[in-house]
């Protein structure tokens, strides 16, 4: 008796194993090679605009952390700079004060020293009372005086050597100075046309001689012609 029909003793089934990895390639080659609908267009087209919208939010972070950075690198340069400047004026100012304050003090001193000494000599010389010297003691107390003055004047001139100011001519002075200057010359300050009328009313007369002059020699050359 014959035994019944069985369909998969004639399928290989290695064989389809082998082939199925190949056909799914062969239908996803298939999908990518085809065109794409509008559909996938327009949603790649959203996602590219996205992700631009996204870089330029990124841009423009960028660029205001950029300002914000430029603008501390500015602040500390301003900040070092005028550190540095500030550092250097107050040190040469301070030298400067302390060396000033210094040769104030000591000029201070050596004029106190000055006035103390012109003081003294000052006293001596006025301690000097001629009307109480007789005949005895006239050499001797003529001596201390010459002495006295020639002291002062000692003191007196070292003291115009260090300080200035007592060699400067008084005010009276420069002022009779001034006074004698305008007596000498009495047309100083008055405006040039009237010196031009001044010049004309002293000269007018030698010109008028010089003009008759020149008229008669030129009558006396036309009367030899």
């Amino acid at each position: 008796m014959a035994s019944d029909y069985d369909a998969t003793e004639f399928v290989d089934t290695d064989f389809q194993a082998r082939q199925s990895p190949q056909a799914s390639a062969n239908a996803l080659a298939g999908a990518l090679q085809r065109a794409p609908t509008r559909e996938e267009v327009d949603s790649r087209v959203a996602e590219a605009q996205q992700k631009l919208a996204e870089l330029k939010r990124a841009q423009e972070d960028l660029e205001r952390e950029r300002s914000a950075l430029e603008e501390v690198r500015r602040r500390q340069m301003e900040f070092q700079n005028g550190r540095k400047e500030v550092i250097h004026q107050l040190t040469r100012g301070l030298g400067l004060l302390q060396e000033a304050e210094f040769n104030s003090r000591r000029d201070a001193e050596q004029m106190a020293r000055a006035m103390v000494d012109l003081g003294e000599a000052l006293k001596k010389v006025e301690a000097v009372h001629e009307e109480g010297w007789t005949k005895d003691n006239f050499n001797i107390e003529l001596t201390r005086a010459l002495t006295a003055i020639e002291n002062a004047r000692m003191e007196w001139n070292g003291a115009r050597l260090k300080f200035p100011i007592l060699s400067a001519a008084p005010k009276e002075a420069t002022a009779d100075a001034a006074t004698g200057t305008s007596s000498i010359t009495p047309f100083a300050g008055k405006p040039f046309a009237e010196l031009c009328k001044l010049g004309l009313a002293l000269t007018w007369p030698l010109a008028l001689v010089a003009l008759l002059a020149f008229g008669g020699l030129i009558a006396v050359l036309l009367s030899r012609r």
